[in-house]
């Protein structure tokens, strides 16, 4: 199918990128069904019309559908921009939410849990409506108009963006957290696309450890420079706990060594799954006051452990939850996926009743995003691998949530990803006072992060001119640790444009 845009006040290429993401939204990739018109032609014509009286952008959008002898058939819609929208924002909305009407109203396709909310971070614009003195109903009324959200999903994100507050309000321009970032897992599972590297030989990781030494040093000498307060430190990855005993040790020192102090909130360490743990590495986080480590079995079936290349069983997870809680590891989260190969709803059930007979203090419930450089979109390609239908997933949400209300958790922080199953989303959830200030603070972005180690992202707030800036660390380990000098000085240098001298 081909699509065909047509200029809006010369915005023709955001135009373009609005219509596709409403077309892969509904999986619109060839028009017509046997025995219906086999179209070969999509086309997108939109106007912007003259503004309302009170200055409210209106956009009128036709879509036409070409069959095989050239005829067409053409919806239209027309909408209206809000008072309170910027110029270009409204006209965004309203052609992608022109289109969505079409497809849902005109094309009989299935309504999207979210609607037009196809940004990572849906909470961003229930934040700037707060700001702006909106009250929780009129949040949840106005994302199910201007972004045909269900009032189900707006009921999830409005009372949590709110429940935020508080939390966003323990962080100032001086405060900032810490990403350390360690590249290295023991195998890549099947749905992985996430920049890590199969764990190397001693030669290697003694490399690694020597640039990510020089990286954390230069981390700290900025956070002193400015004199930044670190709330919160997280290790990820890949998998931090993959390191040999000896060199997590040293790893986990060095960072406590540079940045723990009286301001620190929290001291996340991803322990990721049960065959990276060792009594060694549990002792290390105790002794070096690590106050909250992930377990992230993504299921409790040992069907699809195997399926995903998982060396573990859920056995094993359960022994690691038990030995973090008998070390005193005062907060613990599971993270689970939904949507993965060969699982139905029966399976998320079990998953559930498993994990939560274990008591977490938080549950991060993921829906699977099938990303391009995954072998599971590969075997898909090549091996026709059956992932469970957006219905079916949904329901696996259903279920899931369920069970994590029934623990009396309730959401604190979610984020979107492209191609995730069911058009869902990524949600934290947890029992009260046990909420995770780090991801709190990286997906609302009100927070800088200083990013240091493999693929690691420093993300910079401009308080000044109100704005965000990112540099990246190479996701390529050969790249990092050959260039970190400049990595150090992009750092920097998105530092210093930020914040200046420091007074």
């Amino acid at each position: 199918m081909r699509v065909r845009t047509f200029t809006l006040n010369n915005r023709k290429e955001i135009i373009s990128k609005i219509v596709r993401e409403v077309l892969v939204l509904f999986k619109v990739e060839v028009v017509g069904r046997q025995g219906e018109a086999d179209y070969l032609q999509l086309s997108v014509i939109n106007h912007r019309l003259p503004d309302t009286e009170d200055g409210r952008v209106v956009i009128e959008s036709e879509l036409m559908l070409f069959d095989r002898s050239g005829l067409a058939t053409s919806f239209v819609r027309r909408g209206t921009g809000a008072l309170d929208e910027r110029e270009g924002a409204a006209v965004n909305r309203l052609i992608k939410l022109n289109l969505y009407h079409i497809f849902c109203e005109e094309l009989d396709m299935p309504q999207a849990p979210w609607g037009i909310l196809h940004g990572v971070r849906p909470t961003k614009i229930v934040h700037r409506w707060i700001r702006g003195g909106m009250g929780e109903e009129a949040i949840i009324e106005r994302l199910q108009s201007d972004y045909a959200c269900s009032e189900a999903k707006a009921r999830v994100i409005v009372p949590m963006a709110f429940r935020q507050l508080p939390f966003l309000a323990q962080s100032d321009e001086k405060t900032v957290s810490v990403y350390v970032g360690i590249p290295f897992c023991l195998t890549r599972c099947l749905y992985c696309s996430f920049p890590s590297n199969i764990l190397p030989g001693k030669k290697r990781i003694a490399e690694f450890m020597t640039v990510l030494e020089k990286d954390l040093l230069a981390a700290k000498e900025a956070i002193d420079h400015y004199g930044f307060r670190v709330q919160n430190i997280y290790v990820g990855g890949g998998t931090p706990t993959s390191l040999p005993d000896e060199a997590f040790a040293e790893m986990l020192n060095m960072v406590y060594n540079a940045f723990y102090g009286p301001s620190i909130v929290e001291f996340t360490v991803e322990a990721g799954r049960p065959d990276s743990i060792t009594p060694a590495k549990i002792e290390t986080m105790k002794r070096l006051s690590v106050s909250r480590v992930s377990v992230n079995p993504q299921t409790m079936q040992a069907k699809t452990l195997h399926r995903i290349g998982r060396q573990h069983t859920p056995e094993d997870v359960v022994t690691m939850f038990h030995a973090l809680r008998e070390a005193g590891i005062p907060h613990i989260n599971m993270d689970l996926i939904l949507g993965l190969p060969g699982e139905t709803a029966e399976d998320v059930r079990d998953t559930m009743e498993k994990v939560t007979a274990l008591g977490p203090d938080d549950i991060t419930l993921h829906a699977l995003a099938l990303k391009r450089g995954s072998r599971l979109r590969l075997l898909m390609e090549d091996q026709h691998v059956e992932l469970p239908s957006d219905e079916e997933t949904r329901r696996m949400s259903e279920v899931a949530m369920a069970y994590v209300e029934k623990l009396g958790m309730r959401p604190y922080y979610l984020y979107r990803q492209g191609y995730m199953s069911g058009d869902l989303e990524n949600v934290g959830c947890c029992r009260a006072g046990a909420e995770g200030m780090y991801n709190i603070q990286i997906m609302e972005e009100h927070q800088t992060i200083i990013g240091i180690g493999g693929a690691a992202t420093t993300k910079v707030v401009d308080f000044r001119r109100k704005r965000m800036k990112s540099s990246f660390n190479a996701k390529d380990l050969v790249t990092y640790l050959r260039d970190i000098d400049i990595y150090i000085e992009k750092r920097r240098a998105l530092l210093d444009e930020a914040y200046g001298n420091p007074s």
